[in-house]
């Protein structure tokens, strides 16, 4: 028998798109949570057509969906917001990242729920928040990214660089997850729900904590050093003798001693004024770098790997998706589980923690619609109502 999940008997009803608030909503139903994902009749949520890359499914869509029910609701017809407030009737729940001041303007936001409804939780997810000069911008996770700093700080000393995922989006869910699990927990001792607003930049100007007190107080601002670190050196890729890369971070003076000794075997370079501490050694990364991929130019990478080993020096593959989906300290642990679509089934990972024996859903990921008529059923309406719903494209 299944342990109960911490979140079993919580509804969470989702009028969400893309990438934050479905994250944050996926967790939730790792969890146990009911999740149900409202989406448009006919188009749903924008990201299922992303790509196709998983057996004709978008990516975006299969990582951020599965273990929800779909229901389509036109929130714009009169009947379709009846049947939404008909849900928020049995939910805990509201997430939302609709377009700015929509929920507002359809009375969703929490002051106009609440008095209904003391006890739901309601978090708004938007680019910049509620509030200030720029509540009501359009927000993609570049933008932030760009808005945010993070673009000024990532690249290469010639050009900025996005980051490969939606990094903006993830801290955007991943801070919205977190509030609604403190909101929960608050309302258990309260008995009554709050609102949460989850900005994006200000997730990501979170995230950005470390260089933006590198550059307290007016200081030069941490360089674009591509994928080595900004600051502390060496710490990054270094070619080997082979043509490939090896990844490795010191960080401390003592580790520096045994990566000259074990490792490069030039003990005296630990002694070399222009490499002695590491503010010395990021001055002087140029050089450095000659001097340790003059010593790889030798070595295999698998070499160069043994040798930090030996050393006690953190190090790792420089690894691509296919290394990743092959990675085998995942299949060691036994991260792995099917997940199963209209598609067809696919490997998934297990979120990341656990909690003990507690094992989480990892239920399917739902077609477009594929839970309509279930759900309008348990809110007691009948064959002919749904019937007639459907023809007036409420659902």
């Amino acid at each position: 028998m299944t342990a109960p999940r911490p979140l079993d008997g919580i509804t969470v009803i989702a009028l969400e798109h893309a990438i934050a608030a479905p994250f944050a909503t996926r967790q939730l139903a790792d969890l146990g949570a009911r999740v149900i994902k409202v989406e448009r009749p006919g188009t749903g949520d924008f990201a299922r057509g992303y790509d196709d890359r998983v057996q004709g499914l978008a990516s975006h869509f299969v990582w951020t969906n599965r273990s929800k029910e779909s229901l389509t609701l036109d929130l714009k017809h009169a009947d379709g917001r009846a049947v939404l407030q008909k849900l928020l009737d049995r939910a805990d729940v509201l997430v939302q990242n609709l377009a700015p001041g929509a929920a507002a303007r359809m009375g969703l936001g929490h002051e106009a729920l609440a008095p209904d409804h003391p006890r739901l939780i309601v978090c708004n997810i938007s680019g910049y928040g509620t509030g200030g000069p720029d509540q009501d911008r359009k927000a993609y996770d570049l933008l932030i990214q760009s808005e945010a700093g993070f673009l000024s700080v990532t690249g290469s000393p010639d050009a900025p660089a996005k980051a490969g995922i939606s990094v903006a989006d993830i801290a955007a869910g991943m801070y919205a997850y977190s509030n609604i699990l403190a909101a929960l927990i608050q309302r258990g001792q309260t008995g009554r729900g709050t609102n949460i607003d989850v900005s994006m930049l200000e997730a990501m100007a979170e995230w950005m904590g470390y260089p933006m007190y590198y550059a307290y107080d007016g200081a030069p601002p941490p360089a674009r050093a591509a994928a080595a670190h900004a600051t502390i050196c060496p710490y990054g890729p270094y070619r080997a003798g082979d043509g490939q890369d090896v990844m490795l971070g010191l960080q401390n003076d003592r580790e520096w001693v045994a990566f000259c000794a074990t490792v490069l075997r030039q003990p005296q370079l630990s002694n070399d004024p222009r490499f002695d501490t590491n503010a010395r050694r990021a001055a002087n990364a140029a050089a450095l770098r000659t001097q340790i991929e003059g010593a790889f130019a030798s070595l295999s990478a698998a070499e160069v790997i043994a040798r930090l080993d030996a050393a006690g020096i953190a190090n790792a593959r420089m690894n691509d998706m296919a290394g990743l989906w092959a990675h085998p300290q995942l299949r060691a642990r036994d991260r792995w589980r099917e997940v199963q679509s209209a598609a067809g089934s696919f490997q998934a990972l297990l979120p990341p923690g656990g909690l003990g024996d507690t094992e989480p859903r990892m239920d399917a990921v739902p077609s477009l619609g594929q839970h309509t008529q279930a759900i309008l059923s348990e809110l007691g309406y009948a064959p002919d109502a749904i019937a007639a719903l459907q023809q007036a494209g409420a659902v």
